[in-house]
C-alpha cells in the first residue's frame, strides 16, 4: 500500500517546529548512544562545525571544542584527507549522498581499520547546499548486521587478507557458495561497487601507503599488488588519485622536504 504524501499542512508543521530549534539543541549528540557509530558534520569549506563524542575521542580529543574548524588535512594523514576530500567536493558539488563507502579510518585504538561512510549535503532554508554531515561505523560492527541476508562476510574477510594477490571473481564466489552474478549483486547492495571495484580499491591505498617509501619501485608495487604490469598499475592509480605513481611519490617526496 503507497505512503500517503505530506500534506502543505504537515510541511509546514515540520518547518515551524525546525525554525524554534536553538543552537543548543545539536540532535547528532544522539549518536553517543548509538554503539559503533560515530556523526560529523562540515560546512562548505570542509572545516567541522559538528562531531559525536565517538567521533572526536577516536581522533585523540576530549572534547567536541577541539575539533571544531578542523579539516581533514590537519586531522589525518594527506593519503585518507585527500580521498574524504573528494568524496567530500562530490558531495557539495552534486548534492547528492554518497553511500556506503568502505574506507580506511581509525578504531578506537588510534589503529587505520575498515569502515562504513555515509555522507548526506546540509542545505539552508532556500535549499542552498552549505555543508554535509555524515556517519561512520566499523566494518566489524556493520558486519553482524550484513551477516544474516548479504553472506559476505568470509568474501570481505578473504579480500583483507588477499587484496595483494590475483583474486579472480570467481575464487570469491567460491568462498560463499555464490554465483558470480549473485556475488556481484550483493556486493553493489552493501558497498554500491562490485567486488572487482572493491579489490581495486584496497589496492589503490596499499600503493600510496607503499609510495610513500622514496626506495619503492613503482613497478615492484605495481606487481605486488597484483597489477600485471606497470602500465596498467599506472593507469588505474591515475583514475582513483589523479596523479601517476610516479607523479605521487614525487609529490609525497617534495611534502617530506
Amino acid at each position: 500500500m503507497p505512503r500517503p504524501a505530506p500534506t502543505a499542512c504537515t510541511l509546514e508543521l515540520r518547518a515551524r517546529f525546525l525554525q524554534q530549534i536553538g543552537p543548543d539543541t545539536p540532535f547528532y549528540q544522539l549518536f553517543e548512544h548509538l554503539p559503533d557509530i560515530a556523526f560529523f558534520a562540515k560546512d562548505s569549506e570542509c572545516r567541522i562545525v559538528g562531531a559525536s563524542r565517538l567521533f572526536y575521542e577516536r581522533l585523540g580529543f576530549h572534547e567536541e571544542a577541539q575539533i571544531l574548524g578542523k579539516d581533514d588535512f590537519e586531522l589525518f594523514p594527506r593519503r585518507l584527507a585527500e580521498t574524504f576530500r573528494r568524496d567530500d567536493q562530490a558531495v557539495l558539488q552534486t548534492g547528492q549522498p554518497k553511500l556506503n563507502l568502505v574506507e580506511l579510518f581509525f578504531n578506537r585504538q588510534g589503529v587505520p581499520d575498515w569502515f562504513v561512510t555515509n555522507k548526506l549535503p546540509v542545505r539552508d532554508s532556500a535549499g542552498a547546499i552549505i555543508g554535509l554531515m555524515g556517519t561512520t561505523h566499523s566494518y566489524e560492527a556493520r558486519k553482524a548486521l550484513l551477516r544474516p541476508f548479504l553472506n559476505l562476510e568470509r568474501a570481505v574477510d578473504y579480500i583483507r587478507d588477499h587484496f595483494r594477490d590475483r583474486i579472480s571473481v570467481e575464487d570469491l564466489a567460491r568462498q560463499v557458495h555464490l554465483s558470480e552474478r549473485q556475488l556481484h549483486r550483493k556486493f553493489i547492495e552493501a558497498f554500491g561497487v562490485g567486488p572487482q571495484a572493491f579489490i581495486l580499491k584496497l589496492r589503490i591505498q596499499a600503493a600510496c601507503e607503499a609510495l610513500q617509501d622514496p626506495n619503492e619501485l613503482i613497478a615492484d608495487v605495481g606487481a605486488r599488488l597484483g597489477f600485471c604490469d606497470q602500465s596498467a598499475f599506472t593507469q588505474a592509480f591515475h583514475k582513483h588519485i589523479g596523479l601517476t605513481p610516479r607523479q605521487f611519490q614525487m609529490q609525497f617526496r617534495l611534502r617530506r622536504n
